[in-house]
């Protein structure tokens, strides 16, 4: 088996796979859901319901409000609550539409079969109508990022796409919902990938999955035995190998050069394997995305799983379906202990990025105090950008946004590796956060002048 990762930097964190074993479960519907109008990157979808209108499962209840945007469908049945600004998982209060839940009722157009429906069958899908399809069901990364996924398959004219490469790598330490969706739905995640290929005019696709998911690698290897233009890409564990530069380079042996360029800039689209997913069911099945697969973790969580969650549904009925906060001190990060983003609140909503809920106790979330910089450079090598965190750190605490952009802080992806690997317990990526952010700003200011 030729094994492949990426070639700078990186690490490989203690592994806490608590549910990997763990069949998914559906998780119950919420008495209330609420929908931020911004679950994507880009404009904020504009609501078309008001207070007192009822709606279905799949009805749309936010409209794309503009080119980088996404629309946002109900997950529920019931009737509009309010439009109100609610806290979601960056700790900001955003738009949301809130609905209260009755019954289950579903828009009748959704196709509610198993029947497994094949690229074959349907000979009338062009690539046009695929991401047509794919934009009006409001399908974004499911990775994550929340990036719209029909404007990945409309590359600019200065870029042509030769694959499609399907992350299905989930190196944070904790998080199983990728794997478990792999191995539940594997024959549509495949049609998935066809149909991503299909829209990019592509003859090629990757799928890669780090070597601690065997039975994934091996389930897919079996479904595409025989099928030479899909490869399943075994990898080294190795984070953040899920990140979409990292990702390129390990399959393919390309690197994504600085910001603006995108992995497309050197042929590939990435997707992940849950964007796949919800692809084949917006497409095939007529279903927006409106529920995902999440993992609800933790050391001391009693039941700890994978669910399918109804996006909408606040963080704090997952945490007490699964035996409820431990007792003590704890932590609770939408996503993994990697990148999450710590929560002020477990009663924020279940969105389209949210892959994960982890619940740290004291011992494993408390910092340890800040020393002097050693000058080892373990943060450089770990770096899988190839930048210099600690300079980063260093000019962005004192506010040298020139000497920050002029080191490239704007090709940091936010991984922590620096941070994870630095024996002073530097709160490195704290600053570079900070610094990326502002010169971000500085930059966006300047090129609308």
């Amino acid at each position: 088996m030729n094994i492949r990762t990426f070639r700078i930097g990186g690490i490989h964190p203690e592994e806490n796979k608590l549910t990997d074993n763990a069949v998914t479960q559906v998780a119950a519907l919420p008495k209330q859901a609420i929908f931020p109008l911004s679950q994507h990157i880009g404009a904020p979808a504009k609501a078309v319901v008001k207070k007192g209108d009822k709606v279905k499962v799949g009805t749309l209840i936010a409209e794309a409000n503009g080119f980088v945007s996404a629309p946002v469908f109900s997950s529920v049945s019931g009737t509009v609550l309010k439009i109100d600004d609610v806290f979601d998982a960056t700790g900001y209060r955003k738009p949301s539409i809130i609905i209260s839940v009755e019954g289950d009722e579903w828009e009748e157009s959704i196709d509610r079969s198993e029947k497994l429906e094949t690229l074959a069958d349907h000979p009338e899908l062009t690539p046009e109508e695929i991401v047509e399809r794919v934009k009006k069901a409001g399908v974004t990364g499911m990775g994550g990022a929340g990036f719209p996924t029909f404007i990945k398959l409309c590359p600019p004219p200065t870029a042509k796409a030769e694959c499609v490469i399907i992350n299905g790598v989930e190196c944070e330490p904790y998080i199983t919902s990728d794997y478990r969706l792999m191995i539940e739905h594997a024959d549509e995640i495949l049609v998935g990938l066809q149909l991503l290929m299909k829209a990019a005019k592509v003859d090629k696709g990757y799928i890669g999955i780090e070597t601690n998911k065997p039975e994934a690698i091996r389930l897919l290897e079996e479904k595409t035995q025989g099928n030479p233009d899909i490869e399943i890409v075994p990898l080294a564990q190795k984070y953040p190998q899920g990140g979409e530069k990292q990702l390129v380079d390990a399959v393919i042996r390309r690197q994504v050069p600085a910001p603006p360029a995108i992995p497309v800039n050197v042929g590939a689209i990435v997707q992940n394997v849950g964007t796949a997913f919800a692809v084949y069911q917006a497409v095939m099945k007529n279903k927006p995305l409106f529920e995902r697969y999440t993992t609800v973790t933790g050391k001391k969580i009693s039941n700890p799983g994978n669910f399918l969650v109804r996006m909408g549904t606040p963080m704090t009925d997952l945490i007490e379906f699964c035996g409820g906060m431990p007792e003590g001190d704890n932590k609770v990060l939408a996503g993994g202990p990697m990148m999450g983003k710590a929560l002020n609140t477990t009663d924020v909503p279940v969105c389209k990025g949210n892959n994960c809920v982890t619940v740290l106790s004291c011992d494993d979330a408390i910092r340890k105090e800040a020393q002097p910089c050693i000058r080892c450079a373990k943060c450089v090598s770990a770096c899988p950008m190839g930048l210099e965190p600690y300079l980063l750190a260093v000019v962005s605490s004192a506010g040298n946004w020139e000497k920050a952009e002029q080191e490239d802080i704007v090709s940091c992806i936010e991984c922590g590796s620096c941070q994870y690997t630095c024996p002073a317990h530097r709160h490195l990526l704290d600053n570079i956060r900070q610094g990326k952010s502002t010169v971000m700003g500085i930059i966006r200011s300047r090129n609308a002048k």
